[in-house]
């Protein structure tokens, strides 16, 4: 019998068989006694000297015996990885173990004329498995399981219905659409995915085939891919009201440097302007649809359109691409409906951003009248130009008017105030044969760039109001807007509208009310107050319809301000910083005067693993 012996370099042992037990602790047999053990309590014996802490607590009866030890082990080698995952509607990053986005935007910012001045936030809160590209802004947002009625249409194809086989009646939307536009998207794997994406148009189609509208209640039209005569325009005359106008959409060098990219698998123009393989055709079948759209339109083939493209154009100016812009879509429909016999042209642009493009290739036109709603923030917000004293050049001064919002949080009642005082008086004074509206949907709320709280209904009431102007003829073009919830819903929201304006019209002119749709709008921020009367004061220069509205809201803001003596010296808010990749595109107090000069666009450097940089 082997009493038990614990020492500091001895085994524990009970039973028979031989083993030396030190009692001394320092390794030496100084009263070692040998017993007898069997092979299988040696083993187990050797492997409980070599326990860890760990082991102490699990079952010494499951270790093997093998050699091996724990010296080899290097905690430094162990890895640890941290998964995410980015949200499908505004490609935040989020954490694993999380199953809704936990990005939060602004609703309303502090104002001047709010009732409740704060500031209140949403999340986005969209579900991780989003069923967004499937079934739109009907999918929700919180899980899979949703209610959903999916329309039994067919989706949409651009080859179901050639232009020379649309019908004959008058009274139908047209769209344009095409899925090659979808391969225009960002090779150079980053650590955050680029807000334009193909999802964006998925989200739109997706939403539309869900409600039954594409197909259905709209036509879609046959795509073609713009030509390079159409793009460059040089020199093209026209004959307006006897006064020959010179004009240049693109310039040769700046085509060329687009067509180049089909040679390389990834390219960049500007640090947030990329390119691959697919890029050109996407852009020459984005103008290309533009062109046929505005023809169709304006010959009377259809009564509305909604050209769902990308890359967007807004930006894209005579000599460059620039903020996700390659083609100026815009621009090439207007040069379209002037071509089809429009003598005067609208394009009103209620993108978040201003479109310096556009507006750099008409600003010295007085047959497009350019009209711009747009954060501005004095130059601080991306492009930086589009301030309210940019009017017009070379003899077109008032044929350029910008409404440049000093802050974020501009919303539905800015707009629409906006719109009644300053974008519909001089429209129906310009009178215009032909309408066209950039329509980025990035100032909609939840967006992640444009930081504003425009709502889907909003963006149809305005629709609905320039309906008034050319005789309904009209068409709505895609620029920006990056959340895929808030996109999909305007857009919708917008299309609907064209679909029922017609019916609208005829119901107003039946019961001999106003068709203007120019009702008091009440309740704008303080600070869209003082843009509009900024603007005012510049534009009652140019046109005769703003006097009465700028003396009426000058009495306004005067005897507000007697009420709030205190709102006359409130300090400015500091504006939300410019998105990081933004600011290294171009300086934005050197862009408006360089962009008229004669600079060709820089080509792009290819590398040798196919890439190429701007």
């Amino acid at each position: 019998m082997i009493s038990e012996t614990i020492t500091e370099d001895c085994c524990l042992v009970n039973g028979g068989g031989i083993v030396r037990v030190c009692s001394n602790g320092n390794g030496n047999n100084s009263k070692g006694e040998e017993h007898e053990l069997s092979e299988v309590q040696i083993k187990k014996a050797k492997v409980q000297k070599e326990m860890t802490m760990q082991d102490i607590f699990g079952d010494a009866n499951e270790l093997d015996d093998d050699e091996e030890d724990d010296m080899e082990w290097d905690p430094l080698r162990e890895q640890v990885t941290i998964s995410k995952w980015f949200c499908t509607n505004c490609t935040i990053v989020n954490f694993e173990g999380a199953v809704h986005c936990h990005k939060w935007y602004l609703i309303h910012e502090l104002s001047y004329l709010h009732a409740n001045d704060s500031h209140c936030k949403q999340a986005c809160g969209e579900y991780k498995e989003s069923g967004i590209l499937e079934h739109g802004f009907f999918a929700s947002p919180e899980s899979l399981e949703a209610n959903i009625t999916v329309s039994t249409a067919k989706s949409v194809s651009s080859k179901e219905a050639p232009v020379s086989q649309l019908p004959a009646s008058t009274n139908h939307t047209v769209v344009g659409f095409d899925e090659r536009m979808l391969l225009h998207c960002e090779v150079e794997v980053k650590s955050h995915p680029h807000p334009e994406r193909p999802d964006r148009l998925l989200a739109i189609i997706a939403s539309l085939n869900t409600a039954g509208i594409l197909p259905g209640k709209c036509h879609p039209i046959t795509a073609r891919e713009i030509t390079h005569r159409e793009l460059l325009k040089v020199k093209a005359l026209v004959l307006i009201m006897c006064i020959i106008i010179m004009w240049q959409v693109h310039s040769l060098a700046h085509v060329e440097a687009v067509e180049l990219t089909e040679q390389a698998i990834s390219s960049y123009f500007t640090p947030d302007t990329y390119a691959n393989k697919h890029s050109a055709q996407a852009a020459r079948l984005a103008a290309g649809l533009c062109a046929d759209l505005t023809s169709e339109i304006y010959n009377g083939r259809a009564k509305n359109g909604f050209a769902l493209i990308r890359p967007p154009g807004h930006h894209a100016g005579v000599h460059q691409a620039m903020g996700f812009c390659l083609h100026n879509n815009a621009a090439i429909a207007a040069l379209a409906a002037q071509a089809a016999g429009a003598k005067k042209v609208l394009i009103v642009d209620w993108d978040v951003h201003h479109g310096n493009g556009t507006q750099e290739i008409f600003d010295g036109s007085n047959s497009v009248l350019y009209v711009s709603l747009h954060r501005h923030e004095c130059g601080r917000f991306y492009p930086g130009t589009g301030a309210s004293y940019e009017v017009g050049v070379k003899g077109a001064e008032g044929y350029c008017v910008n409404i440049p919002w000093m802050r974020g949080g501009v919303g539905d009642k800015d707009y629409l105030f906006a719109f009644q005082y300053v974008v519909l008086p001089i429209a129906l004074e310009f009178d215009p044969d032909f309408t066209i509206i950039s329509a980025g949907f990035d100032a909609a709320r939840g967006d992640p760039l444009g930081g504003c709280d425009v709502t889907p209904s909003s963006y149809a009431r305005m629709t609905q109001m320039l309906s008034t102007l050319a005789g309904g003829k009209m068409l709505v073009i895609l620029e920006g807007g990056y959340n895929l919830r808030s996109i999909s819903s305007s857009a919708t929201a917008v299309i609907k509208a064209l679909l029922l304006i017609f019916t609208w019209f005829i119901l107003k002119v039946l019961l001999g009310e106003s068709t203007e749709c120019c009702q008091d709008i009440g309740g704008p921020s303080g600070a869209a107050v003082q843009t509009v009367l900024e603007v005012l004061n510049i534009q009652s220069k140019y046109w005769k319809s703003l006097t009465a509205n700028l003396t009426k809201l000058q009495s306004f803001w005067e005897a507000y301000l007697l009420q709030h003596p205190k709102q006359g010296t409130k300090k400015k808010k500091k504006s939300g910083r410019v998105p990081p990749w933004w600011s290294m595109c171009y300086r934005k107090r050197l862009l408006y005067h360089v962009m008229y000069g004669r600079q060709l666009p820089r080509r792009p450097w290819h590398t040798e693993n196919g890439s190429s940089v701007i």
